[in-house]
């Protein structure tokens, strides 16, 4: 029989839920939801003595006050609009056309190279940018035309972009770690080191698919006749393009590795950074100036809404005992600890098709993580698994957000359908990635040991 709390804390997630699936916006959902269970918990405790655990009158309302405060005056996050306005930047300096010019001439003579460019773009971008749907949308833009005019299957192009895009939410600096880092008070810079590995590891299964895949079948990815010939040219060319975004990277990720700077010292760094590269090719303005930081301020206020409803959620769900009742029931799964991980990144997989990663770190990781140390599993490697696991929400449908990202600014002969049967490989190949990350701890654990 369930006790007064715990059916508060069903009730309460079974709401949100059932409030995200009628379409309203989430953090409204998140705070909407915070502030009726609480006066429901208090009006049960005061007239019918229900043992509501902790939140029994008013004081939960100033909690509130003080959490919001705490979250708003935190330094960590101001990285947040820095990297987002890095990215932004960037996506505008043209850096991004250069690379797939040079790349489809190099690349481009071979069965699969365009999407083997893709990729490779894919991680530059992920690395120097992290939002996704300024990666998604801008490889489609200029990948998806020319991999059909060469004859690619429209599915398999289609997967290519999607999960190259994605590779920003892992790869650092990523906005996704350092929110985790915030929600779970680890260092960003040990959750930084811990992911780069495992984001250039999936990086490198999907470049390994593409080259199997389109040796295996003549007419998924075939190879055009008409590229003239490499040339010392092209090489140095290509390789020209590639040295600004990664002086970008070493000078962002670099500054943070060897102690040099904080994440949000080195945020700012990449956010000048990308602006200079900007100035470098011509394509900066004031006009450009205005739309980055209307863009960086939208997203950044989208994030901040979100986080502030999910602080409320928290906060009332602790107060209601919800940590002790999860916990209850994770331990009382008939599993060993491992079994219990799995379980574990087994509904957050099955969440990704209904929610956004952000929605599920901010409520789910707070409620499991204790569980996890407790069963004496390293805080950086679950984080950095759970976030690998997480990446799948971007490309599993109903909600795969790259999914929308493409198909509103793809060709129009691409239906959904063609991209939901591409991307089911690339899912595939993500969940292989998570079970090499929770069999290989030493993926995540060894760059933050040496750094150390």
């Amino acid at each position: 029989m369930f006790a007064a709390n715990e059916i508060l804390v069903m009730a309460m997630l079974v709401s949100f839920i059932a409030i995200i699936f009628t379409g309203f916006p989430v953090a409204w959902a998140l705070a909407g939801v915070s502030v009726v269970f609480s006066f429901i918990a208090i009006l049960g405790s005061d007239w019918f003595g229900w043992n509501t655990y902790f939140l029994t009158d008013m004081r939960i309302f100033g909690i509130f006050v003080q959490r919001v405060y705490g979250q708003m005056s935190n330094w960590l996050l101001v990285a947040l609009p820095m990297f987002i306005f890095m990215g932004l930047m960037l996506e505008r300096s043209g850096v991004t056309e250069k690379l797939m010019s040079n790349f489809i001439q190099l690349f481009g003579r071979f069965r699969g190279g365009l999407a083997l460019g893709v990729v490779l773009i894919g991680i530059l971008l992920a690395a120097s940018t992290g939002i996704v749907g300024a990666s998604v949308v801008l490889l489609a833009m200029l990948s998806m035309p020319i991999m059909l005019q060469q004859g690619y299957n429209k599915g398999f192009a289609s997967g290519v972009v999607c999960s190259a895009g994605t590779l920003g939410i892992l790869i650092p600096p990523s906005i996704m770690l350092i929110i985790m880092a915030d929600q779970m008070s680890v260092s960003v810079g040990n959750l930084f080191m811990g992911a780069l590995l495992p984001g250039l590891m999936l990086g490198g299964i999907f470049l390994v698919y593409i080259v199997v895949a389109a040796n295996l079948s003549k007419t998924l990815a075939p190879a055009p006749k008409d590229l003239p010939p490499v040339s010392f040219k092209l090489i140095a060319n290509t390789l020209l393009a590639v040295v600004p975004p990664l002086l970008l990277i070493l000078a962002v990720l670099g500054s943070i590795f060897l102690g040099l700077a904080t994440p949000t010292e080195a945020s700012g760094v990449g956010a000048l950074g990308a602006t200079l590269l900007a100035i470098a090719n011509g394509r900066f303005s004031l006009a450009l100036l205005k739309e980055v930081g209307m863009k960086t301020t939208l997203t950044t206020a989208f994030i901040f809404g979100i986080f502030l409803g999910a602080t409320m959620f928290a906060v009332v769900m602790r107060q209601l005992g919800g940590d002790e009742f999860i916990s209850g029931l994770l331990r009382s799964l008939p599993f060993p600890p491992g079994g219990i991980v799995l379980a574990i990144l087994f509904i957050a997989f099955l969440a990704g098709f209904f929610l956004d990663w952000l929605e599920i770190s901010l409520i789910m990781l707070p409620l499991v993580t204790p569980v996890v140390l407790a069963l004496g599993f390293d805080p950086i490697w679950f984080i950095v698994l759970f976030a690998v696991t997480l990446q799948t929400s971007f490309l599993t449908p109903p909600v795969g957000f790259s999914l929308f990202y493409l198909k509103g600014v793809a060709p129009k002969e691409v239906t959904i359908l063609d991209i939901y049967k591409g991307i089911i490989p690339f899912v595939l190949l993500q969940l292989l990635a998570v079970l090499l990350v929770f069999f290989v701890p030493g993926l995540v654990l060894w760059l933050p040991s040496q750094m150390l």
